[in-house]
């Protein structure tokens, strides 16, 4: 006789979904969708405090890891690192935004794929400088960008970056997540599985992510290039006219 698997404490999901898009404080939302994962798992209450409060001390020097590298980011961004990436970038006369983010795209999910996940991220990475020179190699071909455009390169900078690692993570078999599904299926319905085998058949997702997110940069290559390059051509058409009735 199967085994009948309670799937009501997955609601805790759903209240850090709903609390994240009311933009509610985050640590409340943690809490709350962990109270409310604990109730529907029929846990009490003091127990359900005995498992916050013991994750909150395997995790409490988690905060320092962070701090530290985000100290030294900020010491070389204040002496000129994002001025420095994006000169150099600009000096590529063939780089646009979207090809070099397809270049980190592979690089960042190849080494994400080796276990090197450290290599990459938000803070020591994409904001002083994938951000950057992607915002350079599109200002070296069009000139000064609106605001919007700046904004849709961070974003799609720091998408590059969750894809890849996301994806690539999922190949390398000493992976957390992999080594959770493979308990999983032997311990709930006794399949017995190798996590080398989970690790490759996440090769062709990853693959597949590549190409997806790549053909995305592609597109934002031609979206840029035709909203800049109508606004230069009206630019240039007003400016002629101005120089036309001046003459």
């Amino acid at each position: 006789m199967e085994q009948v698997v309670n799937l009501l404490p997955l609601i805790g999901i759903a209240a850090i979904v709903v609390g994240f898009l009311l933009r509610f404080n985050p640590v409340l939302v943690v809490i709350a969708a962990g109270m409310i994962t604990g109730i529907a798992a029929s846990m009490s209450v003091p127990d359900i405090l005995e498992k916050l409060g013991s994750g909150f001390l395997n995790t409490r020097n988690l905060p320092l890891i962070l701090l530290l590298p985000l100290a030294v980011i900020g010491l070389l961004e204040r002496y000129g690192l994002k001025e420095r990436a994006q000169v150099w970038i600009a000096q590529i006369k063939t780089a646009t935004a979207g090809r070099l983010l397809v270049v980190y795209l592979l690089v960042r999910e190849v080494a994400a794929a080796l276990g090197l996940t450290s290599l990459g991220g938000h803070p020591q990475m994409v904001r002083p400088l994938l951000a950057p020179m992607a915002e350079g190699a599109t200002e070296n071909r069009y000139g000064k960008l609106p605001d919007d455009v700046r904004y849709r390169l961070r974003a799609m900078s720091a998408a590059t970056d969750n894809v890849g690692l996301f994806f690539g993570e999922d190949v390398f078999v000493a992976f957390g997540a992999i080594i959770f599904m493979h308990n999983f299926m032997l311990e709930s319905g006794g399949i017995q599985t190798e996590p080398m085998h989970i690790a490759l058949w996440g090769v062709p997702t990853a693959i597949c992510a590549f190409f997806v997110h790549s053909y995305r940069l592609i597109r934002l290559d031609k979206r840029i290039a035709r909203e800049l390059g109508n606004a230069n051509e009206s630019l240039r058409h007003e400016l002629s006219l101005q120089h036309g009735e001046a003459a």
